[in-house]
């Protein structure tokens, strides 16, 4: 299974797929989350979210509407739109590799708890790091505690779990997934002599190795060392993390 992060820019462009939409695993709790946001005032949804007035209109609406003002695309891989999403570019794939994606791709989400790409998703924007009063828990990692780690555990059984998601999204299923079949990856760029994280770098790469991995269907560690997309070369594997350089 791969995973990764959700990202902030969404769009409505309909794109050409056989993907058939499907119904989130924890549309329940997404539910309950948007009621709850929707209660909120424009302020108060800003000052949460740490955004704009115009943003945090925006992102209300959303809440208020809820199941309602979804656009033409529905299905969830093709409403982000991030580095990431771009550089996956899930609507080239033909369709075996699509079927394959949607079988092993996850993406994990504030609101959603864990997305297939073809599950229909309204538009939204809540962060997994964000603080506060979620039905009785102190922030999202606390609603969402184990759930969404159980259910990747279940699907995944003794395979392998690639980790490309941000530090603040991998946190929600860290504690509770086993970190002996968990590959990580990380992306270094040859700066000013040095080789140091750069995140839209970063971001690009993860979506570049996401892509290989599908068009490649690999399911275990071996062919991994090969990828070479956006200028990146393969350095070390230590500790179950590939590192990958770019100058």
């Amino acid at each position: 299974m791969i995973v990764i992060s959700p990202a902030k820019r969404l769009t409505e462009n309909v794109r050409d797929s056989a993907l058939k939409p499907t119904t989130p695993f924890f549309k329940k709790e997404a539910d309950s989350l948007a009621n709850e946001l929707a209660l909120m005032s424009s302020e108060e949804i800003g000052s949460l979210m740490k955004v704009s007035d115009g943003i945090a209109e925006l992102n209300l609406d959303r809440f208020k509407n809820w199941n309602k003002n979804m656009g033409s695309e529905k299905r969830a891989i093709f409403q982000f739109e991030g580095d990431v999403f771009k550089h996956l570019n899930a609507g080239k794939f033909n369709d075996v590799q699509t079927n394959y994606m949607n079988k092993n791709l996850k993406i994990l989400s504030g609101i959603y708890g864990l997305l297939r790409p073809s599950d229909e998703m309204s538009p939204y924007r809540l962060e997994m790091g964000t603080k506060h009063n979620f039905d009785g828990s102190k922030n999202l990692y606390e609603f969402w505690g184990d759930k969404i780690a159980k259910k990747i555990n279940n699907e995944l059984e003794d395979s392998l779990l690639f980790n490309l998601a941000s530090q603040e999204y991998f946190s929600a299923i860290s504690k509770y997934v086993n970190s002996e079949k968990t590959v990580n990856f990380r992306f270094l760029s040859l700066t000013g002599g040095k080789e140091r994280v750069v995140g839209v770098v970063a971001k690009r790469a993860r979506g570049e190795m996401a892509r290989f991995l599908i068009e490649n269907q690999i399911e275990s560690t071996d062919g991994i060392e090969e990828f070479s997309s956006i200028g990146f070369r393969f350095k070390e594997l230590s500790n179950n993390c590939f590192t990958f350089v770019s100058s």
